[in-house]
């Protein structure tokens, strides 16, 4: 055996039965020799519960209790599922089926459609988006992209709950759905759809658990095939569970109870999908002499962030805050969470970015951090602050802004209406910049109120309103901007933000960050009308609000950042006010529902202030006018040069012009974009100011110190007009 095999990347797999309940807590051990009849593991954020079942399924395939090829580990997830695989094979436990729910039917339903039905199965579709239009066009119903999206999530909900095209508007109703259309076209839809895949003989993968489920129904004999393959079950992410995957395992297990179902009622984030806690709820209900084990150490977070996440869910109401887990931290202490309050959602998005900076030069791997916000149309403001930082980044779970269908078509349109507006109607009335973006983004769907509900109509409007956001803080900065000078500003934005990065800091949704875990964290846009989001109104879903934001909380190891802003823009009114779920958890908020005021000032503390670290100057210093006319700058880029972009420049050409061949050259070593070397605007500003050292240079804007660390000498150099340092370095 080599050195390698005993790496990490290589463990050594445990030489016997008793080995592999080594390093195990109480409470895991317990749930690892919980070997017989029904077993409902309770299991916190952080706290070990896929180590704690796989070793349960090895221990007993190695005491030979378990033969390998009984077990039926079921999860919600391809990643989760290989995880489970990959922890199996290194524990010994090779041969044991670890699939989603779907591929498990599937193989199934593979396997005994020729016995139980006859002839091929109906071939699978990837993507029902298509059916759903073309069931839409046979209804004579016309359906946008984003309404498609809605109505195909619609159509799948309806199908993991088990209702028929017929109970969808009372289903519906129930369940205090927003549907994106009227619930009776929604059922007309549901049913065309329907036809249309069996004149087609498809199925979608909903139709994979239901065929199945009917099988194992009508075929006794198939049914009985599969409990004698399967004896054992294991279920990951129980709170997640549907009525139509209960029903399938509750046709997988008989009349047997040789099931071990793990979950948390407190992460429960996928109910718009179906899925709900009932069934881990209500699990002992139903197995009366069930053995229940509660996972509490959290191994994953400092005792500030759990104290935290423990203080978010002691106000929580509802069924499924009654079954919470009280976290106990088993790390050391580490730093407080901070919370940060800035004026608008830039600040906001350039304080981030300033701390990740701080994060990386103490040593913090980007891929080690992560930026999480309510809806993916947030990221674009991230996005643009981390690529003026010069901070590589990765979008989770989204396409980047720019990439996004709606916003490359509205790109289109305005790009059209700057060239051809004169022979455009709804320019007639279109007064100044932001009117103009208006009207035509009207035509793509923009509205001045928000559609009702969420789901893809809410997200494409979002992308939308954040492109007329952005005109209006753009002919703010500039007035007298036209159509062409925006268009052009975006184009810019977009080339910068898809210039090749590297594996950087992730940008996420809060669903889509759900089973991930990073050292450092900033949950952003933590105001009323974000989080919880606008659209929640019953008290489930304010609930089910909170739940998420417990989820990003625990999503942090050691550094956690909570910040929400005052107002949208710039000079925008302060009438926001930070999420009601940290009243009496931030410092300074009073006590909150069901918590006292010494408890909360005992429990959480606040950290170094984001506002004395991430922006000094804007506190201490006067606004920054321009040097020519006087003017009160706003716009970061007019800031950068210390004018008016329309004042005159007394730039010197032909160092701006050296310092462009310069910073190309650099750009080329590093293998990074220019942009990232320094920006166009602070390269006009070096230029116009021409420092003579370094103290002159550092207070130019956009050069900071990591970059006059890195880049002073060069640029000093070249403004006295001698060659920079780093060329002679490398010739």
């Amino acid at each position: 055996m080599t050195a390698a095999t005993h790496s990490t990347l290589f463990p050594q797999v445990p030489d016997s039965a008793d080995a592999v309940l080594e390093g195990l807590d109480p409470e895991q051990r317990e749930v690892a020799t919980a070997l017989h009849g029904p077993v409902c593991v309770l299991a916190g954020a952080g706290t070990g519960k896929t180590r704690a079942i796989t070793h349960r399924i090895a221990y007993g395939v190695r005491a030979g209790i378990l033969p390998p090829s009984s077990v039926l580990a079921v999860t919600f997830t391809n990643r989760a599922a290989g995880e489970m695989r990959g922890r199996l094979r290194q524990l010994g436990a090779a041969g044991v089926q670890a699939r989603t729910f779907h591929s498990a039917a599937l193989r199934q339903l593979q396997y005994f459609w020729p016995k139980a039905i006859g002839g091929s199965m109906p071939r699978l579709v990837d993507r029902k988006i298509q059916l759903v239009a073309d069931a839409a066009a046979a209804c004579r119903i016309r359906l946008d992209r984003g309404e498609l999206r809605d109505v195909t999530a619609e159509i799948e909900w309806s199908k993991v709950t088990q209702t028929v095209p017929a109970d969808y508007p009372l289903a519906a109703a129930k369940a205090e759905r927003e549907a994106p259309r009227a619930p009776a076209e929604i059922a007309q839809l549901y049913a065309a759809y329907e036809d249309l895949k069996r004149d087609r003989a498809v199925i979608d993968f909903e139709d994979v658990l239901l065929l199945t489920v009917a099988i194992l129904q009508d075929r006794h004999d198939v049914a009985e095939q599969v409990r004698a393959q399967y004896q054992h079950f294991v279920v990951d992410e129980y709170q997640d569970v549907s009525p139509l995957q209960q029903r399938l395992l509750d046709l997988w297990l008989g009349e047997r109870d040789d099931v071990c179902v793990v979950g948390d009622a407190s992460q429960t984030i996928y109910s718009f999908t179906g899925a709900t806690p009932d069934h881990l709820l209500d699990f002992r209900v139903r197995h009366p002499k069930a053995t229940v084990v509660k996972l509490v150490r959290d191994y994953r977070s400092t005792p500030q962030v759990v104290h935290l996440a423990n203080g978010l869910l002691s106000q929580a109401r509802g069924r499924a805050a009654d079954h919470r887990l009280e976290l106990v931290s088993q790390r050391d202490p580490g730093p407080d969470p901070v919370y940060t309050e800035y004026t608008d959602e830039p600040a906001e998005a350039e304080g981030a970015a300033h701390r990740i900076r701080a994060l990386l030069d103490a040593g913090v791997p980007a891929s080690e951090i992560a930026v999480l916000y309510r809806t993916n149309a947030q990221s674009e403001t991230y996005e643009q602050a981390l690529a003026d930082a010069g901070i590589p980044y990765q979008l989770r779970g989204a396409e980047r802004f720019f990439d996004r269908p709606e916003v490359r078509k509205a790109g289109i349109a305005l790009r059209g209406a700057a060239r051809f507006g004169g022979n455009d109607a709804l320019l007639d009335e279109a007064v100044d910049l932001p009117s103009q973006v208006r009207a035509v983004l009207s035509g793509e769907g923009w509205t001045p109120q928000p559609p009702a509900g969420s789901g893809a109509v809410r997200e494409r409007w979002e992308s939308l309103a954040a492109l007329v956001n952005l005109a209006q803080d753009f002919a703010a900065a500039r007035p007298g901007a036209t159509l062409g000078d925006l268009v052009a500003e975006l184009d810019e934005r977009a080339g910068a933000q898809h210039a090749p990065t590297v594996q950087g800091v992730t940008l996420a949704s809060l669903h889509s960050a759900k089973g991930l875990e990073w050292d450092a964290v900033f949950l952003v846009g933590v105001a009323e009308g974000m989080m919880p989001i606008s659209y929640a109104r019953t008290d489930e879903q304010i609930e089910e609000e909170r739940r998420l934001l417990y989820v990003g909380v625990t999503r942090a190891r050691s550094h956690l950042h909570v910040s929400w802003a005052l107002s949208r823009a710039p000079g925008g009114r302060p009438n926001r006010r930070p999420s009601r779920f940290l009243q009496g958890l931030r410092p300074g908020s009073g006590s909150g529902p069901g918590r006292t005021a010494a408890g909360a000032s005992g429990s959480v503390r606040r950290g170094m202030s984001e506002r004395a670290v991430a922006a000094p100057r804007r506190k201490q210093r006067a606004p920054a006018r321009c040097r020519v006319c006087g003017r009160t700058l706003t716009d970061a880029g007019e800031m950068k040069l210390m004018r008016c972009e329309d004042c005159p420049s007394d730039m010197d050409e032909g160092l701006y012009e050296r310092l462009r061949e310069w910073r190309a050259a650099q750009a080329r070593r590093s293998g990074q974009p220019d942009w990232c070397v320094f920006t166009d605007k602070t390269l006009v500003a070096i230029a116009e100011a021409v420092p003579d050292d370094a103290g002159e240079l550092a207070r130019i804007p956009g050069v900071g110190v990591r970059k006059l660390n890195r880049y002073g000498a060069d640029v000093l150099a070249i403004c006295a007009g001698q060659d920079p340092v780093s060329e002679d370095e490398t010739d």
